[in-house]
């Protein structure tokens, strides 16, 4: 069988390339004839430089910029001809504010990322969007750019109290935003209501929290602010929009780099997976982006997970024919301590099912 491998990364434990590889080496245990496509995938949030530099090749450039909170952290910005590509997450993403501190941590770094990038002569620059433990609006980015407001602009959300003024800088470059996620920076369905407890903002400073981000969308552009893609990455989107940003889903701007639908074609099965699949995953996240093209080009669409929250009829809805979990496999301790050799022992297994041994023509 010819197998496509196109797993997403399972957060805190494997990159998307250590997925794809982990997966390859239990199936090969099993099917061991079967041939293998290993296409790691990302939709805008950590490894999206990765996964791209291994699709795209091109040129990393090592840059140091400000963390969440001042901290100086290390970036790489992914040149590919004129384009250039940069990961937000490396500059304010969740595993650097430990969902602590939200209301103060800053996008400066991300700012600072696009600046390298058109420092390095690129005249596209595409920022992902996603994995971040940031709130501010994007107003870290602003600055680093050059914005000018009435009030500080790199202390976080909390710096946006009372702001009422904002001037938008020029960048000279074309920007793209790459994310799937197209809620509104404020109100009901915005960044903070909808993000903010998984970075650690607390349910009653919800409401305080998301009126700063209402302050800075009156200052700065309100029509701007309820753009679909505005509330992307604690309000990065709304940032990015502001500058004139084009938004792209992340995912589909993956799957073209790879391409993933000639890649599926000539595949009989296609595996993908995450650390987590749930009915969230259709909100733009790779499983759901894989299957679609699998299912597009006729193909069946297999997920392995660290855990499976849906039941068989959600999982078909997402375009899945079957969904394993590993903590189901090995229990939960086990995958944590051993991710690599615990997802590859799930792909053996799978392998039993979905590319069972044939009897030699000695009948063995």
């Amino acid at each position: 069988m010819r197998i496509l491998v196109a797993p997403d990364k399972f957060a805190g434990t494997l990159t998307a390339l250590e997925a794809a590889e982990a997966i390859a080496v239990g199936w090969r245990r099993h099917a061991p004839d079967d041939e293998l496509d290993l296409a790691p995938m990302a939709d805008g949030g950590p490894g999206f430089v990765d996964v791209l530099h291994a699709a795209l090749g091109g040129s990393l450039l090592a840059v140091t910029v400000r963390g969440p909170f001042g901290e100086q952290v290390p970036g790489t910005v992914l040149v590919v001809g004129e384009t250039a590509y940069v990961e937000s997450a490396q500059a304010c993403g969740l595993h650097l504010t430990g969902a602590q501190r939200a209301e103060e941590a800053t996008t400066y770094g991300v700012g600072e990322l696009v600046l390298a990038a058109v420092a390095a002569g690129a005249s596209t620059v595409v920022v992902g969007l996603g994995g971040s433990g940031t709130n501010d609006g994007g107003a870290g980015l602003l600055a680093a750019l050059g914005a000018s407001a009435d009030r500080p602009l790199d202390r976080g959300a909390a710096g946006l109290a009372g702001v009422t003024t904002v001037t938008v800088p020029e960048v000279g470059v074309r920007l793209v935003a790459a994310s799937d996620v197209d809620n509104p920076l404020a109100g009901l369905l915005g960044a903070t209501k909808t993000f903010g407890p998984q970075k650690g903002i607390p349910e009653e400073r919800l409401p305080v929290v998301d009126g700063w981000l209402e302050e800075l969308a009156v200052a700065a552009g309100r029509r701007t602010a309820l753009e679909k893609g505005a509330g992307a990455a604690g309000g990065l989107g709304f940032a990015l929009l502001l500058l004139g940003a084009t938004r792209e889903p992340g995912i589909e701007l993956v799957a073209t780099a790879v391409r993933l639908a000639e890649r599926a074609r000539a595949a009989d099965l296609v595996l993908t997976g995450e650390g987590a699949f749930d009915f969230s995953s259709r909100s733009g996240k790779v499983p759901y982006g894989v299957a679609s093209i699998a299912e597009s080009a006729l193909r069946p669409c297999v997920a392995l997970a660290g855990q499976v929250l849906v039941g068989s009829r959600e999982m078909r809805a997402l375009g899945v024919e079957s969904a394993y979990s590993l903590v189901d496999l090995v229990g939960q301790e086990r995958a944590f301590a051993d991710p690599a050799g615990s997802l590859a022992e799930l792909a053996a297994r799978v392998a039993r099912t979905w590319s069972p041994r044939r009897p030699s023509a000695a009948g063995e």
